[in-house]
């Protein structure tokens, strides 16, 4: 069965050719090729290369080479038919039946593609002619050398209503031809067929093997509907999959080892006038997932350029978004924002090659603008907006498919969340954004009483405790666990927990050593603190309070509780802890004063700080959601 060229290539180009080798043949990343030992035949040093940007294997000992069709037949045994079903299977593709109307569909693609050739050199011709006088102007106006109109092959549609209709009959070529390629519209009520293009600048558009596949036209007339128009979808131009100077641009960005993409035609071909031949464009849309996969068979981490202003900065916003589902290691994007005024074709004119190199120089990965637009603007000066902030984040990044990266995007923006919510300490003043439901201290003690503890956090032993002794030095050792666990928090409270006051031996000193670590400014995680424990006499007394099985019903002090669920059960526990003891501490007091002198006054504060003690003892706390993140409950 003959298969199309067409096809064969759509199909090897659905394809990471690593990807499928490495299934196979251990490879190593060099430069722009992977090498590994040649499946063929046998050899000590490799002599292996796969070049995916080019899309083929070569052995330098034995001579192989071939593409990913070429590898399934040869690794696997199979036949050429037996091979482009398996690999079709994998990428979801149907293979074409063995019919004649396919057949003719893929002999008329080819004549299509003839068509379009000679419209290309038609309108070339127009360009040069006296009809194409002011568009000839304008573009040179624009700084472009013949050299260039003539390498991206810029030509001109005549203002006439059948100008290019006209021409091609007389070539030979049909009417049918014509409109099915989108050079003739066709009127839906009837008529004549006339010119979609007329007293438009002409930019081609091609495939990635360089075949003029469709036009862009810029109006030159100031009463045009659109300044910019393109060929509508046709047999052999589909939008969302093509990208514009893309054949020359797979080659230079093979040899510069990065590809940029930029907002319009003419910033592409200044960008080349100038040296920068690795540049692409969209055709008049946002990026698509095809078009970002294509990109990335160009290059690992493709840059992308946006104008200053809002509309650049949501069109940024809209890459990002299409993108984030579909990133995996070692594929990600990179973006700039041009100064403001500027675009890359202004820019390089203006100032040259090395302007726009030095804004590559400083590309912000995806990562950073991502952030940036989840948290610009953002309040997050309260618990609750704190909270609605993290919902925001987390579900953004929910999107993101490879569980690895999704990971890793999770774990760094934790810790950039603990960076931005980091109190701002200033000498005598309350620490900015100290959790409401943690007290602070003054001279009569504390500003106000802890939250009812009720629900979930009234079923740990915490929530439950009352009295004084055993229980506080349980809230001692529940509170020392959750730092430890997750010293992430002790950049939110590092001041609350330097004044808290322990009885039971030892834990002063592990509060020390978590205050010592947090001082050196480092990112705080639980490894982190085991290895700055590891050798002194405080590890001696940690490792007690790990075996401590009692104490595993306070399940949020624990290293597989979610960080939020730590938060949660810290900031009642340190609170509880506080205000059982300080009013305890009232209640003693009271009792002894009231002891020495037995007046109606003492007796009165004497039986206030019992009731408030004893009332106090009856509450516990809780707080909504808590326990979701650890995935410990969950609402119907």
């Amino acid at each position: 069965m003959a298969l199309s060229p067409q096809f064969l290539d759509e199909l090897k180009h659905r394809f990471t050719l690593s990807d499928v080798v490495g299934r196979q043949v251990k490879l190593v990343h060099r430069g722009r090729e992977h090498s590994g030992l040649c499946p063929f035949h046998s050899e000590k040093s490799p002599s292996f290369t796969v070049n995916d940007q080019k899309g083929f294997y070569h052995c330098f000992g034995c001579g192989a080479h071939g593409s990913v069709i070429d590898f399934v037949m040869n690794t696997q045994g199979m036949e050429f038919m037996e091979a482009i079903e398996v690999l079709a299977g994998e990428v979801g593709m149907e293979v074409p039946k063995p019919s004649r109307e396919q057949v003719e569909r893929d002999k008329k693609r080819g004549t299509l593609s003839e068509v379009m050739e000679v419209v290309t050199n038609w309108y070339m011709a127009q360009l040069k002619g006296q009809v194409g006088r002011a568009a000839y102007d304008y573009i040179k106006g624009r700084g472009l050398t013949d050299e260039t109109l003539k390498r991206f092959q810029l030509g001109y549609a005549p203002a006439s209503r059948t100008a290019l209709k006209d021409a091609m009959l007389a070539r030979n070529i049909g009417e049918d031809q014509l409109i099915e390629t989108g050079m003739l519209i066709k009127p839906e009520g009837g008529g004549a067929s006339y010119d979609r293009f007329r007293d438009r600048l002409m930019f081609p558009i091609t495939d990635r093997q360089g075949r003029v596949i469709a036009f862009g036209g810029r109006a030159l007339s100031k009463d045009a509907k659109a300044k910019y128009l393109n060929s509508p979808e046709t047999p052999i131009f589909h939008k969302g999959a093509t990208l514009y100077n893309w054949a020359n641009a797979r080659a230079a960005s093979y040899d510069a080892g990065q590809v940029m993409v930029v907002e319009g035609y003419m910033d592409v071909i200044a960008l080349a006038q100038y040296g920068i031949d690795y540049a692409v464009a969209p055709l008049g849309t946002a990026l698509t997932e095809e078009q970002i996969s294509h990109l990335w068979q160009m290059a690992d981490e493709p840059i992308l350029s946006f104008d200053g202003d809002n509309a650049g900065l949501r069109a940024a916003s809209r890459a990002v978004e299409r993108a984030l589902p579909m990133l995996k290691a070692g594929k990600s994007l990179r973006f700039i924002i041009m100064p403001e005024g500027e675009d890359p074709d202004s820019l390089v004119q203006k100032e040259g090659r090395q302007a726009i190199e030095t804004l590559i120089d400083s590309a912000s990965p995806l990562v950073n603008v991502l952030w940036n637009n989840l948290t610009g603007g953002v309040a997050s000066d309260t618990p609750e907006r704190r909270a609605g902030l993290e919902k925001k984040i987390f579900g953004a990044l929910s999107e993101i498919e490879d569980e690895n990266v999704k990971k890793l995007y999770q774990s760094e923006f934790r810790s950039r969340l603990w960076d931005l919510f980091k109190p701002a300490k200033a000498k005598g003043q309350q620490t900015r954004g100290q959790s409401a439901f943690v007290p602070s201290r003054n001279a009569g003690g504390f500003k106000r009483r802890p939250p009812p503890a009720t629900g979930l956090l009234g079923q740990t032993s915490i929530g439950r405790s009352r009295g004084i002794g055993p229980v506080t030095d349980r809230m001692e050792k529940v509170i020392i666990l959750t730092l430890v666990h997750h010293p992430e928090i002790m950049i939110k409270h590092e001041e609350e927990v330097a004044h808290l006051e322990f009885s039971v031996p030892g834990l002063d000193g592990i509060r020390n050593a978590l205050l010592e670590k947090a001082a050196l400014a480092e990112r705080l995680d639980h490894e982190a603190i085991l290895t700055h424990l590891e050798g002194k006499a405080e590890m001696v007394t940690l490792t007690k309070l790990l075996g401590e099985r009692a104490l595993r019903d306070d399940w949020f002090a624990w290293d597989d509780a979610a960080l939020s669920d730590a938060l949660t059960g810290f900031e009642h526990t340190v609170s509880r802890f506080q205000h059982i003891t300080a009013a305890h501490a009232a209640y003693v007091q009271a009792e002894a004063d009231y002891a020495a002198d037995m007046t109606d006054e003492n007796h009165a504060r004497f039986v206030a700080a019992q009731e408030a003690y004893r009332a106090l003892e009856e509450k516990v706390a809780d707080k909504e959601g808590y326990r979701l993140e650890s995935g410990r409950f969950s609402f119907n």
